[in-house]
């Protein structure tokens, strides 16, 4: 699984984040819980209703408008979160 990267900081970065994701998707598809498409964005939605607590969990506060490495974490979660 890619793991995001807390730098992602630009629209460039975050895309590239997300062709790593998608090659990952392809390459270990059993190692995805959410690998089917629909699974996955019920799992990104469920991630970002509930992004405060895992911002809480890891010492960090969510960021109040969002940001890059935010959407990136969301979109890494979304292959595992229930």
């Amino acid at each position: 699984m890619t793991s995001p990267p807390d730098h992602v900081d630009s629209r460039e970065a975050l895309a590239s984040f997300v062709r790593d994701l998608g090659r990952d998707c392809v390459d270990n598809d059993g190692s995805w819980k959410n690998a089917d498409l629909g699974d996955f964005l019920e799992a990104l939605a469920a991630w970002i209703d509930d992004a405060d607590g895992w911002y809480r969990n890891t010492g960090g506060d969510l960021p109040p408008r969002g940001d890059w490495a935010f959407f990136a974490r969301a979109l890494s979660a979304a292959a595992v979160y229930e």
